[in-house]
Order: C-alpha cells, then structure tokens, then sequence
C-alpha cells in the first residue's frame, strides 16, 4: 500500500511506506488531505482508477485536486461518524459525482443516503469494503475496511481508533460518557482483532483535534501492530483502569460542537467563498456600536499596537476557526478585518468548516483608512520579565490566567486569578477592577482575552510569552 500525504493544500508527494509488502505493485493507494486548522484528515483509497473518499471537509475544492491530479473518478463516500467537530462535505462530494453515499442505516438524517451497518460488504472498482461498527466516539460510529489484493487492508477509523489514543467519548452526552468510554474500549479491541497487524490504520482524528482523548502519541502513519504497543486502548491493564484514565483526562471543547451534528444529519449545502460585502468605515462603526462582532484578523502585535475600538482580535492562523467558533455567540453577524482581500478568503475557508457560512461583510486595507478619522486604541505587550519588571517597580497588576482548568491544575502563578478564555464572555462580572495583566500559555490566548477586556471597558495589559518561561524564573509553577 501506498501512502500519499497532502499538506498546507497544495503539495502532493508520493513516498513508500511501511505497509507496502513483499515489494509488489500495490492495488489500493491511500492519498491524505490534511486540515491541520481542526486536527482533521480526509483520505482517498484508490485502485489507480476509482476512489472512495473518506470523511471529506466541506471545502472540496482540495479533495478535487487530488482526484483531477491523479486521474481519478469519485464512485463512492464513505462516512465514519456524523461529527461533532466540522461540517462534513460527504453529500455535496457525492452529488457532484453522482456517487453512493455510505452513512450508518441507524443515523437519523434528512437526505437519501446509501445505509450501511456492521458486517456489509462493498465492492468499489478493484477494492473491498467491509463496514465495522465501532460505538464509542458515537453511538453509530462505523470502521471501514478497505482491501483490494494481496497487500495489507487498510482500515479508517474516524474518531475510534487514534494514533496512540482514542475519539473522545462525552460529546453525545455528559451523562453517558462512561457507558460511550467502555463501548470504545470494546470497539477497538474488537477492531484490532478482525485484523493483522500490518493492517494500515487511518484516523480522521488526533492531529490536534479536540475530538481527540488520551495520549497524544502522534506520528504519521501507524498499523495495528504498533497501536497494540502503545494506544491506550491496549496499554491499560483492563478496561476499568482505561475507562477512570479517558475520562479523568477529557478537556474543554469548542461551544460550536453542540451546532455540528445537527448541521450534519441535515445536510450541508454548497460552499461559498466569494468575496463577501465590502463594509465602509462607517458602517464598520455602526456595526461595532450595535454590538456586533466585528473580529480583526492581523496579528496580536499589531492589534495590541493600534485598533478600533470595540473590535475582538483573532489572528489567522492555525487556531483561527477553532476559537472564533467557540466564543462567538451562535447567529451573531460577524465582520472581518483584514489587511488585504486574501486574508479574508482564508478565513471563509475556515469558517466554513464549521458553519459559518458567509461573514456578513468584510474591511481591507490600512487601519488609518478603515477608522476614517476616529480614534483608535492600543494596549500594552510585555514578557514575563517585563511582568517581573512592572511589579518591581510597584505598578499594580492582577493577573489573570485564561488558560483551561486541566492546564492550571499542571501549576500556575501563585497570585493569579483564573477565568479560563473559553468562560470569560459569561464571566466577566467576576474580573477584578483595576489594570489587567493577562497570560495563557503562549500568548495567542492571552491576545484574544486583551481584547476582550479592552472592548469590555478593561485596562488591560498582555503578556505575550511563553508559560515555561514564567516556570524557569521561579514566577510560577508547574
């Protein structure tokens, strides 16, 4: 088997990996589509003709790619679970090539799909498939196994089985979480055992996801052999003691989750990235006095060195969608500022994918020009050792950690108060009067909570700077 990894979109390299056997010609090639943005893959298996996609992403635009690239016809989709973490393109992927949709029989839905339950059998061009249901991550989650000839089956398996770790199992319901937690170590031993161990696995998970639980052994490629050594699933002595260690590690995740599956079983519709409306400096005002979120997309220095007021600042990057997503509140219109109309694109792709379909407007160009005259505002940036610095010289800071609760119970600045980001909209009547000092574990946190409390009324100060850094100078723990 042949493993093809497509990053940051646009390259596509082959490369041989360990599941190629015997040195023969391999009859189902594996092509992956990475979105680092939401720690997601898609995957394309292929027999050099046929492919079956595999959890698409909504922007099919870079699926298309590969298939055009490699000559190939999409004749079927296959999708692991109904997610909780991006909207799945699968229907729209499947329309376009008139294709089968393969999704769980069970799953309750408001589209024609083609149902599958555990123990069917697929026969796609020169490849197999073989649905497994694997509950856990969800009730209706499914495996699917793909083979086609004397090499290694692969198996997808979307937010089950991990690369040393598993889906996390309290997004159905809270309630439950233990019941979903058992079902998933059972579901992934019985996975493992249907197989060889130089059986290709493929997660759509764990690559920095929040859909992901446990250790975070990563890596690129695995078989089931090497997870038998090291995943979780298989490393716990029995499945009380994996069950108490799952669940004693599950974290915060994005407030957007709760809008996915619902967006899912009904149905995506087409994307959209066409350049939005073009908003004036003063319909920029109107908008920020309404109360709209009106979101900057430069970076954090930048922002802290001059903005509009009233403005909140989620620099694009790699964590853009994940953030926006989790603290806006749901339905709110939103605006974006950027310095140049590319920037706004590629934030819509981001936003897609979690459904945020079209940003209500859109302002590019120089921060003097889109405040037209108004005044704008800054807050400062310092380090941990500008912190140590201000309070030698007597100014009188609280600090304030937004980090989560399972980082801050790692160690923390003796002093601090803690608000972690993701609770600071519906907390802030518990912020402490006077200037702000406000620290996460980077700084790109702390940079979203400034401008919050800046738009909140708050003298705020950011510390940009590592949390490690604080810990070597004896000015926090952990």
């Amino acid at each position: 088997m042949r493993l093809l990894l497509l990053l940051d979109y646009q390259h596509l390299t082959d490369r041989h990996s360990h599941l190629r056997q015997g040195g023969a010609d391999p009859v189902v090639d594996v092509a992956v589509v990475q979105t680092s943005e939401l720690g997601d893959r898609s995957y394309i298996a292929h027999d050099g003709h046929v492919a079956i996609v595999v959890d698409p992403q909504r922007d099919l635009d870079r699926l298309q790619a590969v298939l055009n690239e490699r000559g190939l016809r999409c004749a079927m989709v296959l999708e692991t679970h109904i997610h909780n973490d991006y909207v799945s393109g699968g229907l729209q992927l499947a329309h376009q090539h008139n294709a089968p949709y393969a999704v769980n029989a069970a799953d309750e839905v408001a589209f024609e799909r083609h149902g599958v339950a555990d123990g069917d059998e697929l026969s796609v061009g020169g490849m197999r498939v073989r649905v497994v249901a694997t509950p856990g991550h969800t009730d209706t989650h499914l495996a699917f196994v793909i083979s086609g000839g004397p090499g290694p089956a692969a198996v997808f398996t979307g937010g089950c089985l991990l690369y040393g770790s598993v889906g996390r199992t309290d997004l159905v319901d809270p309630a439950r979480t233990e019941e979903l937690t058992r079902a998933q170590y059972r579901s992934a031993h019985r996975l493992v055992d249907l197989l060889d161990d130089d059986a290709g696995i493929f997660p759509t998970h764990g690559f920095g996801s929040f859909c992901s639980a446990g250790s975070r052994s990563g890596g690129e490629d695995s078989t089931v052999g090497q997870e038998k050594a090291r995943n979780d699933a298989f490393t716990a002595t029995n499945e009380d003691t994996f069950v108490a260690q799952l669940v004693a590690g599950l974290t915060a995740h994005p407030a957007y989750y709760a809008y996915m599956g619902a967006r899912n079983r009904a149905g995506a519709g087409p994307v959209d990235l066409s350049t939005p409306q073009q908003v004036s400096p003063t319909e920029l005002r109107e908008r920020i006095s309404a109360g709209e979120w009106v979101v900057d997309l430069r970076d954090r220095t930048a922002y802290a060195a001059e903005h509009l007021v009233g403005t909140i600042s989620i620099a694009l990057s790699q964590q853009f969608a994940t953030y926006l997503g989790w603290l806006i509140p749901w339905g709110m219109p939103l605006t974006l500022i950027g310095e140049t109309p590319q920037q706004i694109t590629d934030a819509q792709r981001q936003l897609v994918r979690i459904g945020i379909d079209r940003p209500d407007g859109a302002a590019t160009g120089k921060l003097r020009n889109l405040a037209d005259g108004v005044a704008t505002r800054s807050y400062r940036r310092i380090t941990f050792a500008g912190l140590a610095a201000a309070q030698q010289a007597g100014e009188a800071l609280t600090l304030l950690d937004v980090r989560r609760a399972d980082e801050r119970a790692l160690g923390a600045i003796p002093v601090s108060v803690h608000i972690p980001l993701h609770c600071l909209l519906d907390r802030l009547g518990d912020v402490p009067p006077g200037p702000l000092a406000v620290h996460c574990a980077s700084g790109f946190r702390a940079g979203i909570a400034a401008s919050l409390l800046d738009r909140a009324g708050h003298d705020v100060v950011h510390i940009d700077d590592e949390y490690a850094v604080a810990v070597t100078s004896g000015q926090a723990t952990g």
